[in-house]
């Protein structure tokens, strides 16, 4: 970044530096209330009339000059010390301020060559605003430089810390709202930096923005001393660096001289810790920067005070009465954009110079546009991981298998550090053992002789019990250009779901935008699931997130219920090799039986659904009934439930049909990874009882189905029922168990008669065995525990 080097970098801060910085503020700052309000005359060259104003106004000004302010201060540093930087919004909405600043350094205008550097373009920059076919309020996906959307709140240290790891020499700056500040996520984010490595990672600059008030309520850390604010921060490992006032130019020296210290500081954490390979963690500094709420805004209207109070946070002058439009113009006219652009409405030329150049302005970032980044990882072939299979007699642990394959996939990209593992708390409880014989977890506090597997230079990010933390951090790791995948109890996966909507969302945009690059998908691997809980009970049962996930855009997400070790070897690789996705596996942790061989799994995964023709029985005729399954537990119920009804019943033709991605259901009209009805019918038929056990909530399957031809079809799934009991319990207080699926494909043929008639009663009794069995000796049947698959 040599060619930044201006000769302004190196020169103290003089009065002729902050003025010209201060020209610059109210350039940003009238960009950004002109975006809130003007249709026309962006200049102001003309008077000002309604017709010129936007009918509907609609937007944020609270937060927007206080992140103007930071945003130019930025430049200066970025310049001075040539830094690699990027900034995140983390204020909810404000989003004019982005798209004012990267319109001003120019990157804005080579995204978007259509708005202009010039009034015309001004003009079309101000009308698109929070305009309909326009842009969002919000630092969105379509705002060059950004990977943080300010639309829900929490999350943007998160990203910062994500996108930083592995990446020693990047800066993240954080703009952090005092109301964000409340947050459960971003409370805890605070926690992060016991997670950074100073030799390997670059560094995090949290910026308080504390202007005191959310949307009607004062904020918490506004209303709090100085010294509880300081020993606060203090207290979460930090060294705050405070910056207060109003008067525009004795805060620009503060925060010039503040931003200063910051840096130099990073700077010499990083010189020890890399000259000295001394990975000791340090107080890294942040910023308190404590302003009025919509600073240099209107002060008073209709008789209530505007600027430093809740009344700023969205727009300041409703334009309801006469008397607003001349409160706009005189507030516009504040600002003397005369004195900023010139005639053709670009900023003048010794303003312009105070911007960075080319990559380095935090618009143009490669960082905030990932995939510009991104390299595939190198990965083992997943079929040499596979296993013998002899079907429904072999057992293994799905997720220990994985591990083998996944401890490799750090093995081979050790040179690159690109990959990593995301879970609270959970990589060992999840059984992913294999993994620690190559890498350890990331732990930055203080480490004790009897620790296991900490390490300063681990990759494991599973040392926070925070799932909001390991989703934020690995977006940031993702949105950056790298890879990684987050493992978690399906239950608790749950309180991630605004998260994976946001991302999801984000994807769906960045989908429609040639300019930014596609990134690594977002993996989920849900394990632990509500299947076989033991000790653990109710509170360990919920399979929703695939509900949540369903409903998401269908070109961004994809669900995938691998029945057994192969097939779960087959998704996982399908995923990580994924690009702009939100996949979520569904995969079991305990030892469980396995169906097919490592060449059956690849075909049967390739295809996402299929009939097992090696467990039907119904070849070149029309089956008597479909037996469908989609997950390990309810394929093993349905296999178990295929075996009595051939035993009992030899004369029915029986099909068996195994769903591994879940959305081969859903029409081609509404997903591409649907099947076309012709296909459907060809496997379920169009009029023939389907039988189907289902991982998670039985209405899932209905939602998928519903517009196909055949509605005879029965689905068993999780009722909502559950305790501490034993896994076969557990299938049989929510119907998916063998007994209950083989009364049910009985009652759905009563050309069976009295012959199905005593089928059912002899499941029935069963029922009752069971119940009879687990209440005395805690475990399952003997029959149940040691079943095996015979044909």
């Amino acid at each position: 970044m040599e060619d930044n080097k201006l000769c302004l970098e190196k020169q103290p801060l003089s009065d002729e530096l902050l003025n010209k910085m201060n020209a610059y503020w109210r350039a940003a700052n009238y960009l950004s209330a002109g975006q809130l309000y003007l249709l026309d005359n962006p200049l102001l060259k003309k008077p000002l009339t309604m017709d010129q104003i936007k009918k509907k106004i609609v937007g944020h000004w609270g937060t927007v000059p206080g992140q103007n302010f930071i945003y130019v201060h930025c430049n200066r540093v970025i310049k001075r010390y040539d830094l690699d930087m990027i900034l995140l919004s983390g204020p909810g909405h404000g989003g004019n301020f982005l798209i004012a600043n990267t319109y001003l350094e120019g990157s804005y205008s080579e995204v978007y060559p259509n708005i202009s550097q010039n009034e015309e373009g001004m003009k079309k920059m101000f009308k698109q605003f929070s305009f309909p076919c326009g842009v969002p309020s919000h630092c969105a996906p379509e705002t060059p430089g950004s990977i943080n959307e300010g639309g829900e709140l929490g999350y943007s240290i998160a990203h910062g810390f994500g996108a930083v790891l592995d990446n020693p020499d990047l800066i993240a700056t954080v703009v952090v709202g005092d109301g964000e500040a409340e947050t459960g996520p971003l409370a805890t984010s605070w926690q992060s930096n016991k997670f950074l490595n100073p030799i390997t990672d670059g560094a995090v600059l949290p910026i308080l923005h504390l202007n005191g008030y959310k949307i009607s309520n004062p904020t918490i850390f506004s209303r709090i001393s100085h010294e509880e604010v300081e020993n606060f921060f203090k207290g979460c490992g930090w060294k705050p660096y405070f910056v207060e006032g109003d008067d525009p130019m004795t805060m620009h020296r503060k925060m010039a001289e503040t931003m200063d210290a910051c840096i130099e500081e990073i700077k010499a954490i990083q010189k020890n810790a890399r000259e000295n390979n001394d990975p000791t963690r340090p107080f890294w500094p942040m910023i308190v920067l404590r302003t009025p709420k919509g600073w240099t805004g209107p002060k008073v209207v209709d008789g209530l005070q505007i600027e430093g109070s809740f009344r700023a946070h969205q727009v300041p002058l409703s334009m309801e009465s006469p008397e607003h439009l001349d409160l706009l113009k005189e507030w516009l006219e504040s600002y003397h954009a005369e004195e900023l652009f010139d005639e053709k409405g670009r900023l003048i030329p010794e303003l312009a110079e105070l911007a960075p150049k080319g990559d380095a302005r935090l618009g143009a970032n490669p960082h905030a546009n990932g995939g510009l980044l991104l390299k595939d990882l190198r990965l083992p072939d997943f079929r040499s991981y596979g296993i013998e299979v002899e079907p429904g007699k072999t057992k293994a642990q799905d997720m220990i298998e994985l591990g083998g394959y996944i401890r490799d996939i750090f093995k081979l990209n050790e040179d690159s550090k690109n990959f990593r593992i995301f879970g609270p708390d959970e990589s060992m409880s999840n059984r992913l053992y294999k993994v620690f014989e190559e890498q350890k977890r990331d732990w930055q506090a203080d480490l004790l002789d009897t620790d296991d597997c900490l390490a300063r230079d681990g990759r494991i990010m599973d040392g926070m019990l925070s799932e909001h933390m390991c989703e934020g951090w690995l977006e940031g790791y993702l949105l950056t250009g790298r890879h990684g995948f987050f493992a978690s109890y399906e239950a608790f996966i749950r309180i991630v779901d605004s998260m994976a909507a946001q991302h999801a969302k984000w994807l769906k945009v960045c989908n429609q935008l040639s300019w930014r690059q596609p990134i690594a998908s977002l993996n989920f691997i849900l394990t632990s699931n509500v299947w076989q809980q033991d000790h653990n009970g109710f509170t360990h049962q919920d399979p929703g997130f695939l509900d949540h996930i369903a409903n998401k855009k269908a070109d961004v997400v994809r669900m995938y219920l691998p029945p057994d070790t192969n097939c779960l070897l087959s998704c996982f690789d399908h995923c990580i090799k994924s690009k702009n996705y939100v996949n979520a596996i569904v995969a079991s942790k305990h030892p469980s039986c396995q169906w097919l061989t490592m060449e059956q799994a690849v075909k049967h995964c390739t295809q996402g659904i299929g009939i097992w023709e090696w467990a039907s029985n119904d070849c070149g005729e029309e089956p008597d009934v479909v037996m469908a399954c989609c997950g390990d537990t309810p394929t093993l119920e349905v296999m178990a439930a295929v075996t009595i009804l051939r035993d009992e019943m030899p004369e029915l033709k029986i099909r068996v049909v195994n769903v591994v991605d879940l959305f081969k259901l859903e029409s081609d009209h509404k997903h591409p990874h649907g099947l076309s009805d012709a296909e459907y019918d060809a496997i379920f038929t169009k009029d023939k009882p389907v039988i189907f056990a289902f991982h998670g909530y039985p209405t899932l399957i209905h939602e998928l189905t519903y517009e196909r031809h055949n509605h005879n079809i029965s689905v068993h799934g999780y009722q909502e029922e559950g305790t501490i009991t034993t896994p076969f319990d557990m299938r049989v207080q929510n119907q998916i168990d063998r007994f209950n699926l083989v009364k049910d494909a009985i009652m759905h043929l009563p050309q069976l008669g009295n012959k199905g008639s005593f089928l059912i009663q002899k499941m029935n009794d069963k029922l009752v065995e069971h119940k009879q069995y687990i209440a005395e000796y805690g475990q399952d049947l003997e029959e149940i525990r040691n079943w095996e698959w015979h044909k």
